[in-house]
């Protein structure tokens, strides 16, 4: 219950660089729960190496001044994982897949939340944050009371067997209904295309995220990404919608909005 008005305060009053600092810790947490469901345990060692690589890529992702330190946060990380492995291989025949999966982590993590501190920083930078978490609670409200209302078909049983069409759309509406609220409430540059894309854009993006860590967890044999939250699971579970909506808005910020 403490951690919603926490989380409002932290956007309302944290600096560019407090927030910063407070995404590379969720960043960090998030990816710690990534790996410890992924790699098996005697990977522990790669797998805290992985969370340290993970931290340097998003800090260097936020902060780079030109394209090749840009690409420097990726590839240093990229490159420091993959000697990791080379001289600690263990078993020559899953190295592989536990060398994959430490890079699939900077992917899955880093890259997309440290979207999130680089729309922070735009002008109407904290809008776009309220905007991002209002719509993709709104979007998960709608879709799960249409859902469990009149949800009959199965969105993709393999992946998520308890999402059905009906709740998927009406997540979309429920995206366009959260965006033209903010438009009412604190956001009225936006016009109505705005809200239209928007809603539709983060509205579907989001369960998409939801979708992917449900094929990650299955694929892992796990339930929750961990026990973080007490009730909620890990602080993945709370992060996986958000992770594709956060690009997604930061690029039509930049891009089409400006």
């Amino acid at each position: 219950m403490i951690a919603l008005p926490l989380l409002i305060l932290c956007i309302l009053y944290s600096s560019q660089g407090l927030f910063a600092g407070l995404l590379f810790v969720a960043n960090a947490l998030a990816l710690h729960e990534f790996y410890r469901m992924a790699l098996p345990k005697q990977r522990r060692l790669e797998g805290s190496l992985s969370v340290v690589a993970g931290v340097f890529c998003s800090v260097g992702l936020v902060y780079a001044t030109s394209a090749p330190f840009l690409l420097l946060s990726i590839v240093l990380p990229c490159l420091f994982l993959t000697l990791v492995y080379l001289f600690r291989f263990q078993d020559m025949q899953t190295v592989s897949r536990d060398l994959a999966v430490s890079l699939l982590g900077l992917m899955y993590v880093p890259m997309l939340l440290s979207h999130a501190v680089l729309l922070r920083a735009l002008p109407a930078g904290r809008d776009w944050i309220f905007l991002v978490l209002f719509v993709v609670m709104a979007s998960d409200t709608l879709a799960y009371f249409v859902g469990r209302t009149l949800g009959r078909r199965r969105l993709y049983e393999a992946v998520s067997p308890n999402k059905t069409i009906e709740g998927a759309l009406g997540g979309l509406a429920g995206g366009v209904l959260g965006a033209m609220i903010c438009k009412l409430w604190f956001f009225a540059d936006l016009s109505g295309l705005d809200v239209l894309l928007i809603g539709l854009g983060v509205g579907a993006f989001s369960q998409l995220g939801d979708l992917v860590e449900s094929l990650l967890k299955r694929s892992f044999g796990v339930k929750d990404s961990g026990a973080l939250i007490p009730g909620h699971g890990g602080l993945l579970d709370r992060l996986d919608s958000l992770l594709f909506a956060f690009p997604i808005t930061y690029y039509y910020a930049v891009w089409v909005f400006a």
